[in-house]
């Protein structure tokens, strides 16, 4: 786990973060979604409808398993519509929903292999 050149903490921002997740899951033979925003005339917006406010960051499936990913940079806090996904998820059997940062790299690594 490396830090991103162009953030000045020294730790990962959020979309390296991410990015570096999903390198890993792809090497690891997981397939990855992640709905990005978009800019709209009233700014940032991902394209949700229903419940979809604070849907996880990523959603990965390898066979039978399902992991569903919360990440946070590491000063970054998950809402409560973020973590209530992330309960609902935990709640399927044989299904993973975590909320991590990038010191829990080393969990990652063990969760994704």
């Amino acid at each position: 786990m490396t830090a991103c050149a162009h953030c000045r903490s020294g730790s990962p921002c959020e979309r390296h973060f991410q990015q570096q997740v999903i390198e890993l899951a792809h090497l690891c033979g997981w397939r990855v979604a992640h709905f990005r925003p978009a800019r709209t005339e009233k700014g940032w917006r991902t394209p949700v409808a229903a419940d979809g406010a604070g849907f996880p960051d990523l959603v990965m499936l390898r066979g039978e398993e399902l992991l569903v990913l919360e990440l946070k940079s590491d000063k970054g806090k998950a809402t409560d519509e973020q973590q209530e996904w992330l309960a609902a998820f935990g709640q399927v059997s044989e299904a993973a929903a975590l909320c991590l940062r990038p010191v829990q790299w080393p969990l990652i690594e063990a969760a994704l292999k």
